[in-house]
């Protein structure tokens, strides 16, 4: 990543006016904007084609500029203190004087805030007087983009800068939790729910059906290549791609293999990978062999759940 400073002064150029950046984290690449303008996130919603019932998630740099907004609380500090900066999103209460845009919560009393473990954008928010509103850098429904080339592939020149960082390190979102009133998990993600029952002595699971949409994550079609996707599949059809958990000894053009030996958290990250280059060969239709159900297999197997919808 060459002229780190100066691209961080451009991205800061782009988004001081009220534009729209492509930028990286550690779980996937964000469509970037000041989250105090509701200027600059309104062009989110617009380039996304994303409803505006879909909350944003903002994205802070440290406690001190997050205590400007939000209010929280013990449950947070705790997690904070083991998670962060890194891949686990909070619901917290907003205060009254906060001056996020309505744009970003839907007019709701709470937020949904990260703390991005990506040394690039990490100096980016340390730069910045605001904090950053930032879904996913993709088409609403579709597949997260990994790199600075899938923000590129799905907007094009719509947007006016994608500040490179390289692969994203973990390849799924964040794991969302709500801390207001009843706590929760909203979105499976990179931060396993057993690590944070661990830390708060609790016995969390997460709900698949919640009526509200308070976060990201939460619609029915989501994560989809746009093209049908079969579950749970011991033999697949000829014509299809076939993604498998580990690699076989059986050789196959249409075989996507998403780690070498069955490791979850591998095989996470390269999800979104494959869907894309899969859908860039143009095959009609997928089909994926069971993934266990657990750990980090939970969160791609509810990816692929909501991409199935389509």
């Amino acid at each position: 990543m060459k002229n780190n400073l100066s691209n961080i002064k451009k991205s800061k150029y782009y988004l001081d006016k009220n534009e729209c950046i492509g930028m990286p984290t550690e779980t996937v690449y964000g469509l970037a904007a000041n989250a105090y303008s509701s200027k600059a996130t309104s062009k989110i919603f617009k380039l996304k084609k994303r409803p505006k019932k879909n909350p944003l998630i903002v994205h802070y740099y440290n406690l001190e500029m997050l205590k400007r907004d939000c209010i929280i609380n013990s449950n947070f500090l705790k997690l904070f203190k083991n998670f962060c900066p890194g891949p686990i999103t909070f619901v917290l209460k907003l205060k009254k004087n906060s001056r996020i845009s309505t744009n970003v919560t839907n007019n709701k009393k709470t937020l949904a805030v990260r703390f991005p473990n990506h040394s690039i954008t990490r100096k980016l928010l340390k730069k910045l007087e605001y904090p950053l509103a930032a879904p996913s850098a993709n088409i609403s429904t579709g597949i997260s983009p990994v790199t600075k080339e899938d923000v590129i592939d799905e907007f094009g020149k719509k947007i006016k800068f994608v500040l490179n960082g390289g692969n994203s390190k973990v390849g799924l979102e964040s794991t969302i939790i709500n801390l207001v009133n009843k706590i929760e998990i909203l979105r499976l993600g990179g931060i396993e729910i057993s690590q944070i029952n661990k830390v708060l002595k609790t016995s969390l699971k997460f709900r698949k059906k919640n009526k509200k949409m308070i976060v990201p994550g939460q619609g029915k079609i989501h994560y989809s290549p746009g093209v049908p996707i079969r579950l749970n599949v011991k033999k697949p059809k000829l014509s299809e791609a076939f993604i498998l958990i580990k690699k076989r000894k059986i050789f196959s053009k249409n075989f996507y293999y998403l780690s070498k030996k069955g490791n979850l958290k591998e095989a996470a990250k390269k999800l979104y990978k494959t869907l894309r280059i899969i859908k860039k060969k143009k095959f009609k239709s997928i089909s994926v062999e069971k993934i266990p159900n657990t750990g980090f297999g939970e969160a791609i197997n509810d990816r692929l759940i909501r991409a199935s919808k389509f």
